[in-house]
């Protein structure tokens, strides 16, 4: 699918999801064919024409200003983090050049090592722009994936991935009491770095696998919601410590810095039972052997 077809699919997409009531749009009791606003009603709301939003929608415009993916924007009631999805794929290139593009490897930075190493006592782990684990430090391990081999980010062959870890680990599931606003927030940035690197054939295939492999994946896929995802509280059930609520905050590195990589740190509330229970966590969980450079931040290679 080249940029212009992946621009009207979303485009459709959101259209179908908004309702004319919602919109100040009198009905008049009659009953819809199709579900949503239909071309016309979103053309009038966007200020242009309707042969012109068609044609964007079709895949059959070309250089839409930044004015006119505002206007569209604001009537489909885009957030902030959707609108420059649609910015994104309105820059992306309407023929794929034949052949995907090769990211560069993906490492951790000794800076970003060190950060680990400083949130000793932090649950924190560093992850690429495809959601794999680049690097965790031991409590990021015993929260997120303490059935793993701690060793594994360290091997680009074997790295984990949360994506996958989410829809496909029985275990990643069961930590999170709401599985499906987790599993909907991973969905959501997927979304957002696909839009950013539409010529990385990794992503793609991440994509593909997916959703031939969990059909939560491929609805939630298909529905083309966008989701930075900065901060969110989940409650999760650890095997080894029970009940917890944690706030996952996501640090980004900025794509010219560390090619899109992500800290993300997991916090809990003071004197809240939750601190007690991370403490717990953080007493029953083994030091690791200093030996093995797998757990050690910053010696992941790609």
């Amino acid at each position: 699918m080249n940029g212009r077809e992946r621009l009207g699919e979303f485009l459709q997409t959101r259209r179908s999801q908004l309702q004319p009531e919602d919109l100040g749009i009198p009905g008049y009791g009659e009953r819809r064919r199709v579900p949503g606003l239909r071309r016309e009603e979103l053309a009038s709301l966007a200020g242009v024409s309707v042969s012109y939003y068609t044609r964007l929608e079709q895949g059959q415009s070309l250089n839409a200003s930044p004015q006119v993916l505002d206007a569209i924007a604001r009537a489909l009631r885009l957030e902030e983090a959707e609108r420059l999805h649609l910015h994104n794929l309105a820059r992306a290139p309407a023929r794929g050049s034949g052949r995907g593009r090769r990211a560069a490897p993906e490492r951790v930075t000794a800076a970003t090592g060190q950060l680990l190493e400083a949130l000793a006592h932090v649950p924190a782990i560093v992850t690429g722009r495809r959601s794999d684990v680049l690097a965790w430090n031991r409590l990021g391990h015993a929260l997120f994936a303490g059935h793993l081999d701690p060793g594994a980010p360290d091997r680009p062959a074997e790295r984990p991935n949360m994506a996958r870890l989410v829809f496909l680990d029985a275990h990643t599931r069961d930590l999170y009491t709401d599985w499906p606003a987790k599993a909907r927030a991973v969905v959501g940035n997927l979304r957002l770095v696909a839009g950013r690197h539409p010529d990385d054939t990794a992503l793609h295939a991440l994509v593909g696998e997916l959703s031939a492999k969990s059909a939560d994946f491929a609805s939630m896929w298909a529905d083309h919601r966008v989701t930075a995802c900065a901060v969110a509280t989940y409650e999760m059930r650890h095997p080894l410590v029970g009940p917890l609520t944690v706030t996952q905050q996501t640090l980004s590195q900025g794509p010219g810095q560390d090619q899109g990589q992500n800290i993300v740190v997991a916090t809990t509330e003071a004197d809240s039972p939750a601190r007690t229970t991370l403490a717990l966590l953080d007493q029953v969980t083994p030091q690791h052997d200093p030996a093995r450079p797998g757990v050690r931040a910053g010696s992941g290679s790609g």
